[in-house]
C-alpha cells in the first residue's frame, strides 16, 4: 500500500466516524517555544491547554513534522528520520480511553477490502502504563486482546506530558512484531527493534506540576475534561505494509535513493557506509523540500540553520558517494514529484523551492572551497609546529562557520596525516547545545505567565476588534494587570496591561505595528497606551501607564487611537501590498513575501530572491507602484472561506496560520492578499512611495526598505537640496552630475595609482643597497633592516623577494625586513633553498620576530609574514632573528 493511500484511508476512516478533517499545519510552528512542528498534536495545543475553545469535539489530521535532535543517527537505524508524517485522531471532552482503543483496533485489523490496514492481530502487542488498570481492562475485556501480549511499563515509556506544567496522562502503545529476523522474542519490554511502535494513544486526564525529566513531576489532580491525543507514524506503517526492512525503503524515500544511485553510480545494498549516505541523502532532501515549501529559507539561526544543516549534510554525502557536479536540482525534482500527490502545494511552488535549494547548494559548494583553504592552512600550521593533531577549536570553527561536518574534517585531515582533537570539538559542540537547551527551557517556562490572560479570556471571552470601521468607541475594562499580576485597580504612575471587551486598537501582527492612543474613564482617569499585543489568541492586551487618576476593573471607558499614527501605518501597509505585487510581476512568483514591518511612514519588505535585484528593475518596480497610486484604485476588504480566497488567486504569506474564514484585501485590479491589517480606502491616499534600496538579509532572502507619503516627500526634498549643492560645486546641470563626478573620481584614482607607483619604486630602489649590506652569520648571508614607515605589507614583501633574488643562489640567504604601518610593526622574512636545507624556515623565523613584537605570524618555509603591537621592539626582533639564524645554521 502506497503512502498516499495510507493517508487517504486514515482520514476517510475517522471522517466517517464523526471527526473533522483538519489539514496539516505549516512546519513553521505557531508557537514561540518551538522552531518547527515536532508532533502531530502541536496545532491542537491551544485546545489542550485551554487557551482556545475547540471548534469541534473530534478531529483528525496527517501532520507534517520535523525533528532533528537525533540527526546523527539518520541512516544508521531503521527508524530515525528528520521528516515524518504523524496521523492523529483527537477528542476534546468527547470519547475517552474505550473509544480511542476501539477505533485504533478497528482501523488496524479491518481488512484491506473493507477500508482498513489489514494487519494480522496475532502480530500486535500492547503496552500500558503500569498503574493504568482501566486501559488494560479495556484491551483485555472489551476488545478481547490476549492478556499475555499486554505489557505494563513505567512512567518513562508510557506516560506523556509537554515537559511543563499542564495536561498529562498515561499512554497505551500498539506494537507490531516484525519476526525473529529482527531479534529475540519477549515483547516490546525486551526488544523495541523487533516489536516496533506504530501507534501511541495518549489519555489526557491529569494536570501535572513543576518538575524535570519524564518522571520527576507531581500529579496535581484531574483535568476539567478528558481528552485524547493519538499518533501513528505513517512511515512506520508504510514500512510494515510495504514489506521493507526500514523506512528509507518505503515508496516516498526509495525513489530519492534510486536517483542518488543514478547520479553517483553507487548501488544501494553494496556496502554499509554507502548505504548510510544514500539514506541520509533521501531523508534530508525530502525534509529540505518540505521545509522550503513551507517558507523556511537557509540561514545561520533558528529554523533557517536547521534547513541549512540538513541540506549541507545531504550535499556532502553525495560528495562522499562520488558526485562531482551539482545534484540538488534532480533530487528536489524527485521529491516534489513523489510527495506532490499528498501535498499539491509542492508542485504549485516548485519554482520557488528549486530556486532556494539551488542557491543554497551553490553557496555551500563555494563555502566548501573556502573551508578547504582554511583547513589546509590549519594543517600546514599544525605540521610546522611539529603537531600531529588538529585542534578541536579549529574543527569547531570549520563546522560552525563554514558548515563542515566533523566527519568531513576528520577525513580531510587524515588524508594529510593528521588526527583531530575530537574530544575538544565535542566539548565545544556540547557547550553550544547546552546553551541552546537553556534558551529552549527558558522559552518553555513562558506557559505559566499566560495564566492571567487565559483567566480573562475564560471569564469575558475574546476582545471584539472595531478598528476596521471606527477610531474610538465606548468599552469596558474586563481585565487589569499591574506588574504582570491581576489587580482590581491601578493608580497614577502604574505600568498596566488592560483588557477591554471591545477595542479600536490594532494589536501588533501580520507585520503591522500596534496602535497607540488613550483610554479615558468617566472619572477623568487616563491611560496612555504605548503597545497592544495578543499573548493568547483573541485577547488584546493594551500596555501603557496610568497618567491621571485611578483605573478599576469593570469601569466604562472611551478608547481612542492616535489617528495620525494609524493613517501613516495604513499607508505603509497598503504600500507593502503594492510592492509585493509589483515585485512578483517583475521577478515572478519566487519573489514571495518572507516577512515585513509596517510602521508610520515607512516599511520594510522581505522576499525570496537568489540574487540582488538589479537597480533598473527596482526603478521599474517603484515607477509601477506610483503609477498605481495615480490610478486612484479603491481598497476593499472582504471575509470569505479560505478555499474561496484561493480560487480568487489571493496571495498568502508563507508561515502564517489561517483559519477557515479569512480576510482578503483587494486593491483594484492590481493586488489581492490575505491580510488582517488596516489599510487606506484608495491608493491616492498614499501620495508617494520611495524605495530606498534592497539588500541581503540571508541566503535567498532580500529586503527592500521604503518611505511613504510625507516621509517620502521629505526624503526627496533633502535629496534635491544635495543635488543642488553638487551642481554648484561641479558647475553643471543635474543630468551632467554622474558624468562629471565619475570623471573626477577617475582622475583621483589615476593620481593614487601614480603615487603608489612612485612609492613602490622608491622602496624597491633600496634593494641593491640592502643586498650589499648582507652580514655573514656562520656561513649564511643575513640581510636585515627597517624600511620607511608607511610601507605597505605588499610592498615590503616585494622588496624582500627582490633582495633575495639579488643574492647568490649557491649560498644560504635569509632576508628579514621590518616597517611600521598604521602604528603597528610588520615583518616579512624570506629564505632561499640553500638556507632551507640548513633548517632555516621563514615561518619559524617570523614567529620568533613577531613574538618579540608582541604579536604573531606564519607562512610557508620560503616566505612568511607577521606583525605585532610594539614598533619600538623592532631592534630587539632583528636581534632575535639573528640569534636564531646563528643557532640553526
Amino acid at each position: 500500500m502506497e503512502s498516499a493511500e495510507i493517508r487517504r484511508r486514515w482520514l476517510s476512516f475517522f471522517e466517517e466516524r464523526g471527526h473533522t478533517v483538519v489539514p496539516s499545519a505549516s512546519l513553521i510552528a505557531d508557537d514561540p517555544t518551538l522552531l518547527l512542528v515536532p508532533a502531530g498534536m502541536v496545532p491542537f495545543k491551544p485546545y489542550f491547554l485551554g487557551e482556545v475553545k475547540p471548534p469541534f469535539p473530534r478531529a483528525t489530521s496527517v501532520q507534517k513534522c520535523v525533528r532533528t535532535p537525533d540527526i546523527e543517527e539518520v541512516g544508521k537505524t531503521t527508524r530515525h528520520g528528520t521528516f515524518f508524517q504523524m496521523c492523529g485522531n483527537f477528542s476534546f471532552g468527547d470519547y475517552f480511553k474505550e473509544g480511542a482503543v476501539k477505533l485504533a483496533w478497528e482501523l488496524l485489523t479491518t481488512s484491506l477490502a473493507d477500508g482498513g490496514f489489514g494487519l494480522d492481530p496475532d502480530r500486535l502487542w500492547v503496552t500500558v502504563y503500569e498503574e493504568d488498570d482501566e486501559a488494560e481492562r479495556i484491551w483485555r475485556d472489551v476488545v478481547g486482546f490476549p492478556a499475555e501480549r499486554i505489557q505494563r511499563l513505567g512512567k518513562k515509556e508510557n506516560y506523556w506530558s509537554m515537559g511543563v506544567p499542564g495536561p498529562c496522562g498515561p499512554c497505551s502503545e500498539i506494537m507490531y512484531d516484525r519476526g525473529p529476523d529482527f531479534g529475540v522474542e519477549g515483547g516490546p519490554a525486551v526488544n523495541d527493534e523487533r516489536y516496533v511502535e506504530i501507534w501511541n494513544l495518549v489519555f489526557m486526564q491529569y494536570e501535572r506540576g513543576e518538575g524535570t525529566g519524564k518522571e520527576d513531576f507531581e500529579i496535581l489532580g484531574d483535568l476539567p475534561s478528558q481528552n485524547i491525543d493519538t499518533g501513528l507514524g505513517l512511515e512506520r506503517l508504510a514500512m510494515i505494509l510495504q514489506g521493507v526492512q526500514n523506512m528509507y525503503e518505503t515508496d516516498t524515500l526509495r525513489v530519492v535513493m534510486d536517483k542518488a544511485t543514478e547520479l553517483t553510480g553507487v548501488r544501494y545494498g553494496a556496502e554499509h557506509g554507502s548505504d548510510v549516505s544514500l539514506r541520509v541523502v533521501a531523508d534530508h532532501m525530502r525534509t529540505s523540500a518540505m521545509l522550503i515549501g513551507d517558507g523556511v529559507t537557509p540561514g545561520n539561526e533558528g529554523r533557517g540553520y536547521v534547513l541549512r544543516r540538513i541540506m549541507r549534510r545531504a550535499i556532502r554525502n553525495m560528495r562522499l558517494l562520488g558526485a562531482t557536479q551539482p545534484v540538488v536540482a534532480e533530487l528536489i525534482d524527485v521529491v516534489i514529484r513523489t510527495m506532490g500527490e499528498q501535498y499539491p502545494e509542492l508542485e504549485t511552488d516548485r519554482k520557488r523551492i528549486e530556486t532556494v535549494a539551488l542557491a543554497e547548494e551553490a553557496a555551500f559548494l563555494k563555502a566548501l572551497k573556502g573551508g578547504t583553504n582554511i583547513l589546509d592552512t590549519a594543517v600546514t600550521e599544525t605540521k610546522a609546529a611539529g603537531g600531529r593533531v588538529l585542534s578541536g577549536d579549529r574543527a569547531f570553527l570549520l563546522h560552525d562557520t563554514w558548515g563542515f561536518p566533523i566527519d568531513l574534517t576528520l577525513e580531510m585531515a587524515a588524508e594529510q596525516g593528521l588526527s583531530v582533537d575530537e574530544d575538544g570539538f565535542r566539548r565545544l559542540m556540547k557547550e553550544q547545545r547546552e546553551r541552546a537547551k537553556a534558551d529552549a527551557k527558558a522559552k518553555k517556562s513562558g506557559h505559566a505567565d499566560l495564566s492571567a490572560y487565559r483567566a480573562v479570556a475564560d471569564h469575558s471571552g475574546s476582545t471584539e476588534f472595531t478598528g476596521y470601521t471606527s477610531n474610538e468607541n465606548e468599552s469596558t475594562i474586563v481585565g487589569l494587570l499591574v506588574d504582570g499580576v491581576s489587580s482590581p485597580a491601578a493608580t497614577e504612575g502604574d505600568e498596566v496591561e488592560v483588557v477591554l471587551d471591545r477595542t479600536p486598537f490594532y494589536a501588533e501582527g501580520g507585520g503591522q505595528l500596534a496602535d497607540q492612543g488613550r483610554i479615558r474613564l468617566d472619572t477623568g482617569a487616563v491611560i496612555q497606551v504605548r503597545d497592544v499585543q495578543q499573548p493568547v489568541p483573541g485577547v488584546s492586551v493594551h500596555k501603557g501607564v496610568v497618567q491621571v487618576g485611578e483605573v478599576t476593573v469593570g469601569a466604562p471607558v472611551q478608547a481612542a487611537i492616535d489617528l495620525n499614527r494609524r493613517r501613516a501605518i495604513a499607508r505603509a501597509h497598503s504600500a507593502t501590498h503594492l510592492t509585493h505585487q509589483a515585485l512578483r510581476d517583475a521577478l515572478g512568483p519566487t519573489a514571495a513575501q518572507a516577512g515585513s514591518e509596517n510602521s508610520p511612514g515607512r516599511f520594510r519588505f522581505d522576499f525570496g530572491s537568489p540574487a540582488a535585484v538589479p537597480g533598473t528593475v527596482l526603478t521599474d518596480v517603484e515607477q509601477k507602484i506610483n503609477e498605481v497610486l495615480a490610478r486612484e484604485l479603491d481598497v476593499q476588504a472582504e471575509v470569505m472561506s479560505i478555499d474561496e480566497a484561493k480560487k480568487q488567486g489571493a496571495i498568502a504569506e508563507f508561515g502564517e496560520k489561517y483559519g477557515e474564514r479569512v480576510r482578503v484585501v483587494t486593491i483594484g485590479d492590481f493586488s489581492k492578499e490575505l491580510c488582517g491589517g488596516t489599510h487606506v480606502r484608495n491608493t491616492a491616499q498614499l501620495g508617494l512611495v520611495k524605495l530606498l534600496g534592497e539588500s541581503s538579509i540571508g541566503s535567498g532572502v532580500r529586503r527592500i526598505e521604503a518611505l511613504v507619503g510625507v516621509d517620502a516627500y521629505n526624503f526627496l526634498a533633502k535629496e534635491h537640496t544635495v543635488v543642488a549643492q553638487l551642481q554648484e560645486l561641479v558647475k553643471g546641470r543635474s543630468e551632467e552630475l554622474p558624468e562629471k563626478i565619475s570623471g573626477m573620481l577617475s582622475k583621483l584614482r589615476e593620481a593614487e595609482k601614480e603615487i603608489e607607483r612612485f612609492r613602490a619604486e622608491k622602496v624597491l630602489a633600496a634593494a641593491g643597497g640592502l643586498a650589499d649590506s648582507a652580514k655573514d652569520v656562520r656561513g649564511t648571508a643575513l640581510v636585515t633592516g627597517q624600511v620607511p614607515d608607511g610601507t605597505s605589507a605588499d610592498d615590503l614583501r616585494k622588496l624582500v623577494l627582490d633582495v633575495r633574488g639579488r643574492m647568490p643562489g649557491d649560498r644560504p640567504v635569509v632576508v628579514a625586513l621590518f616597517t611600521t604601518s598604521g602604528g603597528r610593526p610588520v615583518t616579512v622574512i624570506a629564505t632561499n633553498e640553500a638556507a632551507r636545507e640548513r633548517g632555516l624556515k621563514a615561518g619559524e623565523l617570523v614567529r620568533t620576530a613577531a613574538k618579540t613584537l608582541g604579536g604573531g605570524g606564519g607562512g610557508k618555509p620560503d616566505v612568511a609574514q607577521g606583525g605585532g603591537q610594539n614598533p619600538e621592539a623592532i631592534g630587539d626582533a632583528v636581534a632575535a632573528v639573528e640569534r636564531l639564524v646563528a643557532e640553526t645554521a
